[in-house]
């Protein structure tokens, strides 16, 4: 498809919530000196299950920033991904979409993208070395009435969670064989001690930046030498960066995080553990609907998710939250095209969305309205102009 070209701007902008910091700095990725020539290139990708729903209303919102100043972004859309891409490629990452994004990023672009399923996030993740994931857990003031955690408790959480890509059991090898009622099936994986330290450097790095906690996430007793590894890895480079190290196992940090999260402050895991913590913390979002996260590399490439992947069983209904697809866009702007004015109008367009009463059906709060994922989608705009017409970007 041809590319669609926008003009969006990057003026000071002040609003009640103050902006986020770039969490990328802790991976070395500066942030280049706004340039009104330069042009941002997104690649786009709908994804499947209700991405091809919450996707579109973060593009929207993305024409009103346009609308608002002078930065210059071009979109570029990519093929199909997941279990469709699996039916029509054989593989959920196709070499159409590798060949997609190699493009991209080539032109130092960033991948927004809705969900996909099977293999497709992993494989994506290998082939362009994406090993830190940052899920930021920031749970909204106008949602402690919602979800199932105390309000209090959520009130009190401000962590990131740090993820290991590129090892363990989600990028192991595995077979099976024997016949039924016989089958063996196995699955090998490893850490490599270079992986460890590169994904603990981001975090005491980024730990150093805010409360100067890290909780390293581990299971001795199940896996014993990669427990040991990166327990070791972690007291070396945590006394030599003057961070606080503390330890924990994965049940235990998996109730710990919802009992008292206020004890937490950078949360670094491998693999599988940080997928569980990820989806568990969410918890503390009110909704599954509100996660959101970017995968990144050393050399500035990333690729920007939900966290409550394609959630077929509601997929076309009309009823998916696409709060975490427009937070994840901020995410972007914020991160990818330096641009954390337009990350803080996207969370008060939200914010100012939910304070006027309505709400998608997974937010169930006394007094607000349900509405459908186009309708909220269509508020938070309205909310997006308001916002930017009082303080333009």
């Amino acid at each position: 498809m041809p590319s669609q070209k926008m003009t969006i701007a990057s003026q000071p902008l002040t609003l009640d919530e103050p902006m986020r910091p770039r969490l990328s700095e802790a991976l070395g990725v500066p942030c280049a000196a706004f340039d009104p020539a330069r042009v941002h290139h997104i690649g786009v990708v709908l994804g499947e299950g209700v991405g091809v729903e919450v996707v579109p209303v973060a593009m929207r919102l993305l024409d009103v920033l346009g609308e608002h100043g002078n930065r210059r972004f071009e979109l570029h859309h990519g093929g199909l991904i997941g279990l469709p891409a699996k039916a029509q490629f054989g593989t959920s990452l196709s070499e159409e979409v590798t060949g997609f994004a190699e493009e991209l990023f080539a032109k130092g672009g960033a991948m927004f993208c809705g969900p996909g399923g099977d293999r497709f996030v992993y494989e994506l993740r290998r082939r362009f070395n994406l090993y830190c994931k940052f899920t930021p857990l920031e749970p909204l003031p106008e949602l402690r009435a919602a979800g199932s955690v105390r309000p209090e408790i959520a009130a009190a959480t401000d962590i990131v969670a740090v993820r290991e890509n590129m090892g363990g059991i989600y990028q192991g090898v595995w077979d099976e064989e024997g016949t039924p009622g016989a089958r063996v099936a196995r699955h090998r994986f490893d850490y490599q001690e270079a992986d460890v330290r590169r994904i603990m450097g981001v975090a005491f790095d980024l730990a150093a930046t805010r409360r100067g906690q890290v909780h390293v996430v581990l299971k001795p007793g199940g896996i014993p030498s990669i427990s040991s590894l990166w327990r070791s890895c972690a007291e070396e480079m945590a006394a030599a960066a003057g961070i606080a190290l503390a330890e924990l196992e994965i049940d235990n940090a998996v109730y710990q995080l919802i009992a008292d999260p206020r004890q937490f402050d950078v949360i670094v895991s491998p693999n599988m553990f940080g997928d569980v913590l990820a989806d568990c913390g969410s918890l503390l979002l009110a909704s599954r609907g509100l996660s959101y996260s970017g995968n990144f590399n050393d050399m500035g490439h990333a690729v920007y998710q939900t966290g409550h992947g394609a959630a077929r069983d509601i997929a076309g209904k009309d009823i998916a939250n696409p709060i975490g697809q427009i937070f994840s866009l901020g995410m972007m702007l914020r991160e990818s095209f330096c641009w954390p004015e337009a990350d803080a109008a996207l969370r008060a367009a939200v914010r100012e969305t939910l304070r006027s009463g309505i709400a998608t059906s997974d937010l169930v709060m006394p007094g607000h309205r349900v509405v459908g994922t186009a309708e909220f989608g269509a508020a938070v705009e309205a909310k997006l102009m308001s916002v930017l017409a009082d303080q333009p970007l």
